[in-house]
């Protein structure tokens, strides 16, 4: 009897194995973690308000909001094949919300030849309903074309006359001709490309911004004359663009 037994589970142990191989293949979960650097000077939320950190053109500045929109994020794998998720996650490192973002969707394991997502949205992202962004008040109005913010950085600066002066760095869809028929120069959302990531298991995989780069180059930035009302001025937004090309890296990368 004890032997009859004995056998029973070890078909039973069997049998359930097998069936797990005959399921789907294996897939893991990505999470992307978004940190922010000063040059490689840490900013978190407690780094807000205080008059500190000196841009590429030497003007001194201060941070009072800072967030923006990522979106669509693509594994590719070595024979051009992707995976594209159709998805966005708003950053906000005023209020450290969103400082992590797990999409629903798992991948398979794999080398990885690029990861890559959207700064901003795309324009059919764009032109689409966001009744979360909307409660963010993430709105660009009507004249200015409509949709969404990219990004909004808010803060102070030592202007010219050793005053303090406001400035919002809005990064939007640079538009021309505000008003009930604007026109669109060309697109400023853009690519990040992070590189290559092999990814065996569950995975975090950290995003770096360096924030400085938004006033580097390849357009040195002076707040004396880019400071407001940046948003119906194309120019601008173009520049916005240009800058942010070198602003994301990959950091680390945990599983």
């Amino acid at each position: 009897m004890n032997r009859l037994f004995v056998l029973l589970c070890s078909i039973m142990l069997l049998t359930s194995c097998s069936s797990n191989d005959d399921g789907d293949p294996p897939t893991v979960s990505t999470t992307f973690k978004f940190t922010h650097h000063w040059d490689g000077a840490l900013i978190r939320d407690y780094n807000f308000g205080p008059i500190q950190y000196t841009n590429a053109n030497g003007d001194v500045i201060g941070f009072e909001r800072f967030r923006y929109l990522i979106s669509d994020i693509v594994f590719t794998k070595a024979n051009g094949e992707q995976i594209e998720l159709d998805v966005y996650n708003l950053v906000d490192l005023t209020n450290e919300v969103n400082m992590e973002y797990t999409p629903e969707t798992q991948i398979p394991p794999g080398n990885y030849t690029n990861v890559s997502f959207t700064f901003g949205l795309d324009n059919e992202d764009n032109a689409q309903n966001h009744l979360d962004l909307n409660s963010a008040s993430f709105n660009v109005p009507d004249n200015l074309g409509g949709g969404y913010h990219y990004m909004q950085f808010d803060g102070k600066f030592i202007n010219s006359n050793m005053q303090e002066q406001g400035f919002n760095y809005h990064a939007i869809r640079a538009v021309d001709n505000p008003g009930a028929n604007p026109t669109f120069p060309q697109d400023t959302f853009f690519t990040v490309n992070l590189g290559a990531i092999n990814i065996t298991n569950d995975v975090e995989i950290e995003v770096q911004m360096n924030i400085a780069e938004w006033f580097k180059s390849p357009n040195l930035w002076d707040l004396n004359v880019y400071y407001q009302m940046l948003m119906p001025n194309s120019t601008a937004q173009i520049m916005m663009y240009e800058n942010g090309q070198d602003a994301f890296s990959l950091g680390e990368v945990f599983q």
